[in-house]
């Protein structure tokens, strides 16, 4: 084997590595920045379950809001609290 051929099979070597890498990077959920690092996706389906979630926190907010700072203080506390249960 000459000289030549050794270096031709290790940048075949080497490069075949970097594909089965960059293919098992891909398949795991990883991209890439620009200067190479891997960088994992964000998952859309997590996502769209924390923005529900803050939307439900939001409406609870809005409920506990009204309690406290209404002025309808004639209404008992525990008769408010009763009927936003209903």
């Amino acid at each position: 084997m000459s000289f030549w051929t050794a270096i031709v099979i290790i940048v075949a070597i080497v490069a075949l590595g970097k594909v089965i890498q960059s293919r098992h990077n891909a398949m795991a959920g990883f991209g890439s920045d620009q200067d190479g690092n891997a960088v994992p996706r964000p998952d859309n389906g997590d996502a769209e379950r924390l923005q529900a979630e803050v939307e439900e926190l939001k409406e609870r907010i809005k409920v506990l809001e009204r309690i406290a700072y209404d002025d309808r203080k004639r209404l008992g506390l525990a008769d408010e609290i009763e009927s936003l249960r209903d």
